[in-house]
């Protein structure tokens, strides 16, 4: 039998040399023969429990599809796991850490530890208990369970297959202060979804490595810190033992342990330096972007105090990137672009973090580098002009891995920031094109190093001793006028705050989509057959096309945020905020805007355009091309009219969306004399009327936007009477167009669209048709 006893791992684990069992933070017998991993607890307490340790689980080795989220590093639970013996079991349970009283009696606590539930994730059998109580078990059942929802989160009838599942006991290992486990888990469906079939080898099976990680729990705990303004990620704990009168909710902020070689200085050096590892893995020249970009973070710190208290290297070849000792920019490759994330292992009994784990997708500089031969020709690719297309890509790849590592900093995000000149790397910022002598640029596409809300938010979350401390900062910061806007008021098309656009830039949203759509009417001009590279398909060109095509999606989205708008700043009692509608006039002229946006003329395809975007591809089965193309006119030929009818639906399911319908209602109600519903629906419909009188497209377009109201009136969000109001205003039009007598194509539209809208049970099915009502292809991330 072959036997490793886990001090013999060490030697090839650690660089310190090897470790007796005792010295170990559990005693662990792996032995690769009969896959057994053996477990050795001390004698348990009074009340069973023998260990107590920090629980994490990460992602070894991702699936590689976008659309699940299942990647390479990401984290997947942190808790406090403790193992208790009970007979001849051993139960493996995450502590309720949510609920406390830290203030309170021993009975307090007893009460409140009694009175919430711990999560049992395994009950196994003891093995083998010595003469001074300690006792062994297998831990590999534990670690060969879908611990995590990964069957679900797959989704289309994925199941773990037990089978196929196991834990590596020649994969086991340890570090300073945890033990590592790896853990094989298959998951098989009979009907996976495209994205899958895309990704696996057979079409149907999946198989990932999950590590498990036993830590020591920090004796030392960081002294917490509430975030009660939501600047920081938070970890939400319930205080029993809070005062009467006081709120039980604590957010504690997250937070790397940072501490000054003199805690009294203003400025000080620290005592151990937060130093982030970039991934090998990222290729240069993306790699020293990363470094630089992530490196901005230095300057905030400094600016805090805190005296070369932040560095970025490369990870070393031979250092697991899943060592609790290093801060990791995991560079993650999926079959189709996607969103980059930076989550954090967290304590949390306090709020520290102990790992940053950044997943930047390998795909997003690809994407924007398409985007800007797009914009500029790829002619320019590597020329080194101010409009060359790589490094303005790689200058949004500084700014993105400062944002994720910003997030595993503990910083939220704030999406104000594009509204006072890009003061935060925070943000989610939409590329500045410019118009420069009639001539695009993109010269000053993004902006460089963190802004001043950043070196504000890490003097809040670090600098700050006490939470009174933070609050005379936040208070300072408001006078200065500093924004913040985060997720919870920008979420979803119906998000009411206007400082909280996505992808958008501008003080003025009305202003710079006007701005915008200039520059995408020169951008269509400009496009041609040099959009891609020589040599590359022109097919390829259709992808291409269509982030110039809705250049204008994301501002359209932000200026409709001030219909029905409300600026509602977050603050505590006794701060100066105030919430505020948005003015009456810039409601109009936001709605004058959008109308536009709807317009015959900015939603033609160029004519010229067309031939060019009709290229047939040399190959099929591309299925990262296929998710991101408007669909065709059949076969290769470019579809103007479908272009037409995207571009409308982009603009129309934000200026619809039902939350901003039922603000319009409630500001009406409240006197404020800005556009109410009835405005919003008569010029729709007057727009509407008029474009399908003018053209074929307008027609189109008409199309859209009648669909679009009927859709509206239908959704549970919008209230039950503006939903009968719109079908009042509908069965007005349908009436209208069903005695039209106009001749030729228009009026056989009218009469057309008038039968459709008085058919109910018609209507329905038209509005769930894609080939009536399509979807916009995916814009986010940029």
């Amino acid at each position: 039998m072959r036997k490793l006893i886990l001090s013999a791992l060490l030697a090839t684990a650690m660089p310190l040399g090897p470790l007796s069992a005792q010295e170990t933070l559990v005693p662990v017998a792996a032995d690769t023969e009969d896959g057994t991993i053996t477990l050795t607890m001390p004698a348990p307490d009074e009340d069973g429990v023998a260990g107590r340790y920090l629980y994490v689980a990460q992602i070894e080795t991702g699936v590689g599809s976008a659309a699940t989220g299942v990647d390479r590093g990401a984290p997947l639970r942190t808790g406090i796991l403790r193992f208790r013996r009970v007979g001849k079991k051993v139960v493996a349970e995450l502590e309720n850490t949510k609920f406390i009283a830290p203030n309170g009696s021993q009975a307090q606590q007893d009460s409140i530890a009694n009175s919430f539930s711990n999560a049992t994730m395994w009950v196994g059998d003891i093995k083998d208990t010595s003469d001074d109580g300690s006792f062994s078990f297998d831990f590999a059942p534990f670690l060969a369970k879908d611990h995590f929802g990964f069957a679900e989160q797959l989704g289309e009838g994925y199941a773990l297959q037990g089978e196929y599942s196991l834990a590596d006991p020649a994969r086991v290992k340890a570090f300073p202060e945890n033990v590592e486990f790896s853990a094989l888990l298959s998951f098989t469906s009979k009907k996976p979804n495209p994205s899958l079939r895309n990704v696996s080898p057979n079409g149907s099976d999946i198989s990932l490595w999950v590590r498990h990680s036993l830590v020591d729990l920090p004796d030392d705990q960081m002294p917490r810190r509430t975030d009660p303004y939501g600047f920081a990620f938070t970890t939400p704990t319930y205080d029993f033992s809070a005062p009467l009168g006081q709120s039980m909710l604590v957010q504690l902020a997250e937070r790397h342990r940072l501490e000054k070689v003199d805690p009294d200085a203003e400025r000080s050096p620290v005592k151990e330096p937060i130093v982030y590892y970039v991934d090998g893995a990222a290729p240069e020249p993306v790699r020293q972007a990363l470094i630089d970009g992530v490196g901005w973070w230095a300057e905030a710190f400094e600016d805090a105090g805190f005296i070369d208290a932040f560095r970025v290297e490369v990870l070393p070849a031979d250092v697991d990137p899943f060592d609790m000792r290093y801060n990791v920019v995991n560079w993650v490759n999926r079959a189709t672009r996607g969103w980059s994330y930076g989550p954090s292992i967290v304590d949390p009994r306090t709020g520290e973090i102990l790992k940053g784990s950044v997943m930047l997708g390998s795909l997003r500089v690809r994407q924007d580098i398409m985007i800007f031969q797009a914009l500029m020709g790829a002619g320019l690719t590597d020329t080194g002009d101010p409009n060359d297309p790589v490094p303005v890509a790689l200058a949004r790849i500084r700014q993105l891995g400062a944002h994720e590592v910003g997030h595993t900093l503990g910083l939220a995000h704030n999406f104000a920031a594009s509204t006072q000149d890009r003061y935060s790397v925070m943000d989610y910022p939409a590329p500045r094109v410019e118009l420069v002598d009639g001539k695009l640029s993109i010269a000053n596409a993004y902006g460089v190093g963190v802004g001043e809300w950043d070196k504000f938010a890490i003097r809040y979350l670090y600098a700050a001793k006490t939470d009174e401390e933070a609050r005379a900062m936040v208070q300072e910061a408001q006078a200065r006028g500093l924004r913040f806007v985060s997720n919870a008021d920008t979420d979803g098309t119906g998000a009411a705050n206007p400082h909280g656009g996505l992808w958008d830039d501008g003080i003025d949203p009305v202003a710079e989509l006007n701005r915008v759509l200039d520059v995408r009417k020169a951008a269509l001009a400009r496009f041609d057959i040099d959009a891609v590279p020589a040599g590359q398909d022109l097919a390829s060109l259709r992808r291409a096309f269509v982030p110039i095509w809705l250049l204008h999606r994301y501002q359209a989205e932000a200026s409709a945020k001030l219909l029905g708008g409300v600026y509602t700043p977050i603050g505590l009692s006794g701060d100066d905020v105030e919430v505020k509608p948005v003015p009456a006039n810039q409601q109009t002229a936001a709605l004058d805007s959008l109308m536009h946006a709807l317009s015959v003329e900015a939603l033609t395809v160029p004519q010229q355009l067309r031939p060019v975007l009709s290229y047939g591809p040399r190959t099929t089965g591309d299925y990262a091309t296929a998710i991101e193309i408007m669909p065709t006119a059949g076969g290769s030929v470019f579809d103007p009219m479908r272009a037409a009818e995207i571009g409308a639906v982009s603009v129309l399911e934000n200026l619809l969306a039902p939350e901003r319908l039922n603000r319009l209602d409630i500001q009406q109600a409240s006197g404020i004399s800005a556009p109410d519903v009835d405005r919003v629906l008569s010029r729709l419909i007057s727009h509407a009327n008029t474009s399908a009188a003018d053209s074929a497209l307008g027609r189109r377009i008409a199309t859209t936007i009648a669909l679009s109201l009927a859709k509206v009136s239908r959704d549970n969000a919008l209230s039950r009477a503006l939903a009968m109001q719109v079908d009042g205003r509908l069965a007005a039009w349908t009436k209208e167009l069903s005695g039209s007598r106009a001749s030729g194509a228009a009026g056989d539209w009218a009469r057309g669209l008038g039968s459709l809208l008085s058919d109910r049970q018609a209507l329905d099915t038209a509005i769930r048709n894609k080939a009536l009502l399509p979807d916009v292809p995916p814009g986010s991330p940029i």
